[in-house]
């Protein structure tokens, strides 16, 4: 997919991922572009309540965040493309973040036993060029309906004492242990990981003005 930028419009150009997510650098290295990474410090202080009705919104201005804090601070002089994304799980217009401590992890994971909810993962790009008069920026989210089993007491308890749901939107991973939690999904696999790769791969055709 990316093969014709690889070679094209991304040559020579810095991409770094604003993220210091282990699961956004594994799926972007799928891509086998050559990245760095450098986590933003952005405060991500945006008030859930204003996004009830467009949790895609959320993640993607979350994203605008870390991205625009990251540009900021490299200042580059070279063209690069700054990548910023953020992961929410939505239930019943509510946001689910990554938990607090285990209990709030315990309480998410009961609250999502067997039901559907969405995972919407927003990406904000900005393209950094001295031939353009200005950064070029593009945003755009994706969602993926998800299918939890109905969970006991102690699958729940269990699984949070793995540690894994710690620092995961919604508590849990679905590329690791979480995985047997899924009956099932609707929509791309790796936007519920945290990135939405497929996607990503079109919008930078967009970004720079080239055709798939």
């Amino acid at each position: 997919m990316l093969e014709p930028l690889r070679e094209g419009a991304l040559k020579g150009v810095r991409i770094v991922l604003a993220s210091g997510s282990p699961r956004r650098s594994q799926i972007l290295s799928h891509t086998g572009l050559p990245f760095e990474v450098c986590p933003s410090t952005a405060e991500e202080n945006l008030d859930p309540a204003r996004y009830a009705d467009r949790p895609g919104g959320f993640a993607t201005d979350t994203a605008g965040l870390k991205a625009r804090e990251v540009a900021q601070r490299l200042e580059p002089s070279t063209p690069t493309l700054i990548i910023g994304s953020d992961t929410v799980v939505t239930l019943d217009n509510r946001l689910f973040g990554k938990p607090r401590d285990a209990e709030h992890a315990a309480q998410m994971l009961a609250q999502l036993s067997g039901r559907s909810h969405v995972v919407y993962t927003g990406v904000w790009l900005i393209r950094l060029d001295p031939a353009l008069s200005r950064p070029r920026t593009l945003s755009f989210s994706q969602s993926t309906t998800v299918h939890f089993d109905h969970l006991s007491e102690a699958v729940i308890r269990a699984y949070v004492a793995s540690g894994e749901p710690m620092d995961k939107a919604g508590g849990y991973g679905i590329q690791a242990r979480g995985a047997t939690l899924v009956q099932g999904i609707n929509g791309d696999f790796f936007n519920v990981m945290g990135f939405p790769l497929h996607l990503f791969g079109r919008k930078l055709y967009e970004l720079y003005d080239a055709s798939p």
